[in-house]
Parts: C-alpha cells; sequence; structure tokens
C-alpha cells in the first residue's frame, strides 16, 4: 500500500518557528504517532548557516544584515549557507524512510526529480551537477555561469528526514547578494520570476506542483486535504 503524504500549507513562517515546527513533527514522526508530512511555507529575509562551515560565506557583518532587516541563524542540516526570502517556496517533507529508501544520495535525487519535474511543466529545464546538491539551470548568456534555482539541504534523523529544498520563484535575488550561496563561487542564482518575467506562478501555485512531484517522486501518494 502506498504511504501517504500530508500536506501543509503554511504561509509565511519566521525561520526560528519553521524550526520548531519540523522539530515537533519530526519527533512525533520518529514516534509513529503521525505520518508523513510536507510542510509548504515561506521565510522572511534570512540567511542560514551550518555548523560545519559558520560564517565562512557570509559576506556581510551583523550591522549589515540588520541594516537590510535580514536574520541569521544556524540550521541543523547539511550543505553551506543559503538564503530565504518571500517569493520563495520552502518545502520541508517530514518523512520516514523505509528499506531501500534508506540511501541519503538517492533521497537527495528524488528532492532534485521533483523540482526538475515541475520547472519541466513550465517549460524550464533544470539540471543536475555531480557532487553539487540541488537544481540548476544553463546560463541565459554565452559563457555565463550555471544558476542555481533550487537549493536543498537535509538531516536524516534514524531516517526520518526533515529539512529540504527552497526553490526561487519569485525570490528578490538581492539577498543573496550578502553571501556566496552554498559556498560555490562559480555558480550564480536564478528564479522562475528570472526566467518567465511575469508569466511566473505565484509560489502557491507552484507548491501545489510541488507536493504533486514530491509525492511522485517519494513514492507517496497525497491525502485528501483535511485527512
Amino acid at each position: 500500500m502506498t504511504p501517504p503524504l500530508h500536506v501543509k500549507h503554511l504561509g509565511t513562517v519566521p525561520y526560528v518557528d519553521g524550526l520548531r515546527i519540523q522539530r515537533e513533527l519530526r519527533e512525533a514522526r520518529l514516534r509513529d504517532d503521525v505520518e508523513d508530512t510536507l510542510l509548504l511555507l515561506e521565510h522572511p529575509p534570512v540567511i542560514t548557516v551550518t555548523r560545519r562551515h559558520g560564517r565562512a560565506n557570509v559576506l556581510v557583518d551583523d550591522a549589515t544584515l540588520a541594516a537590510r532587516g535580514v536574520e541569521l541563524h544556524e540550521a541543523d542540516r547539511g550543505g553551506d549557507v543559503t538564503a530565504h526570502a518571500p517569493g520563495q517556496l520552502v518545502a520541508y517533507p517530514v518523512v520516514k524512510l523505509h528499506g531501500a529508501e534508506k540511501d541519503l544520495p538517492r533521497y537527495v535525487r528524488n528532492l532534485e526529480g521533483a523540482v526538475i519535474d515541475v520547472l519541466a511543466q513550465y517549460g524550464l529545464v533544470g539540471v543536475r551537477v555531480p557532487g553539487e546538491s540541488g537544481v540548476f539551470m544553463e546560463p541565459t548568456v554565452e559563457g555565463g555561469r550555471l544558476e542555481k534555482v533550487c537549493a536543498i539541504g537535509v538531516k536524516g534523523t534514524r531516517w526520518v528526514m526533515s529539512h529540504g529544498l527552497a526553490l526561487n520563484v519569485r525570490t528578490d535575488l538581492s539577498v543573496f547578494s550578502l553571501i556566496v550561496p552554498c559556498g560555490l563561487q562559480h555558480r550564480g542564482v536564478t528564479s522562475l520570476r528570472e526566467r518567465l518575467g511575469e508569466g511566473a506562478p505565484s509560489v502557491g501555485e507552484a507548491g501545489v506542483r510541488l507536493a504533486e512531484a514530491l509525492a511522485r517522486s517519494l513514492g507517496r501518494m497525497l491525502a485528501a486535504p483535511g485527512q
């Protein structure tokens, strides 16, 4: 029987509250008190770093961040520094992996595959880069850099996964000028709006499509709303 995936649309959530919600949900999933759940949300402007890399790829000081209205927090996930801002679709799947699913690279590829699926629905081509998690797009100018449209960073706790991905839909990309995104100096950043103009979807519309794509990619079935 295909396991269900419940979807919660949370709107705009401060980053620290997002961490708390994930932590509580993760603990409940570890106890099997809840089923697999996908959280879809946006964050106010925030830069997140990891314990492994710290602030090595943050380009400005706290005063500059405060002046720009950008918070900074440490995240208990893999990867390096990234940024969130309104217009970015953040997806946190809190799912328990079983059997052959217990393969972290495979899980990350499944997240990437779902994003590539969504991009294709808008006539866009997403690409993977060996050794670099996330989804990229080819440059728009000859000789340009690959541009990351989706960052991925996850955490596994006894094979219950949390954190996830951030897809730039209508994001103000200026927030990324404050960091070296994911520590990749040789890559740029882009968004659906950068590629599609005003024809880009809303975050809500992209979220509906991403939920469907993630369910397919992860071998889950979307639960009916309210279940």
